[in-house]
């Protein structure tokens, strides 16, 4: 009875560890679909509908190539409670957006839009945008051109590829998000 004890607790422990590392593959057969790894999770992804892409630009449809650190949860309050993780959670607000015009001073980070103003909208009424996972893509430094708004965020019904993010089912977002710090890196490719 001691051993099976000793065992749960291990495994416990072992859940609520934060993760060292993920990696993201594409599957066989199917370059906008994938597999993210690690810690003895495994969960299926969609991917940019161009693949993962060595040389990111803005536009194209791929999911950068490369190793990146989650930075923060965004979470959408008004329809789930306050995920849990060891990286830094905030709530989306409906005037956040993101910026995703390389010609402005803004290009890849977020931003607050005035009523009536366009952009890239963090409230949606779809639930795509519920959670998002931002990463260090093209932060340091920023370059315009080479891509924005590259999030881990929920998946269509459909499992329908993303504008080059890397999706996921909320379950599987809730679970990954409980092993998630800033020093987890995600190794895509």
């Amino acid at each position: 009875m001691k051993k099976q004890a000793i065992s749960i607790t291990y495994d416990k422990l072992w859940r609520d560890r934060p993760l060292s590392f993920v990696s993201i593959r594409t599957a066989a057969g199917d370059p906008r679909r994938g597999w993210l790894t690690g810690g003895g999770l495994t969960i299926p992804v969609a991917l940019g509908r161009g693949g993962i892409v060595a040389n990111k630009r803005e536009g194209d449809g791929g999911t950068p190539k490369g190793t990146f650190r989650p930075r923060r949860v965004w979470w959408r309050a008004d329809r789930s409670p306050r995920p849990r993780s060891f990286l830094p959670v905030r709530p989306i607000r409906g005037d956040d957006a993101w910026c995703e015009d390389p010609t402005d001073r803004h290009y890849n980070r977020p931003l607050r839009l005035a009523p009536g103003h366009d952009g890239d909208r963090l409230t949606r009424e779809d639930h795509l945008y519920d959670f998002i996972v931002e990463i260090d893509h093209n932060t340091r430094p920023r370059i315009a051109g080479r891509g924005s708004a590259v999030f881990l965020h929920l998946a269509r019904d459909n499992f329908g590829p993303t504008a080059g993010c890397i999706s996921m089912t909320r379950a599987a977002m809730l679970q990954l998000l409980r092993r998630l710090s800033p020093r987890t890196k995600i190794i895509i490719g």
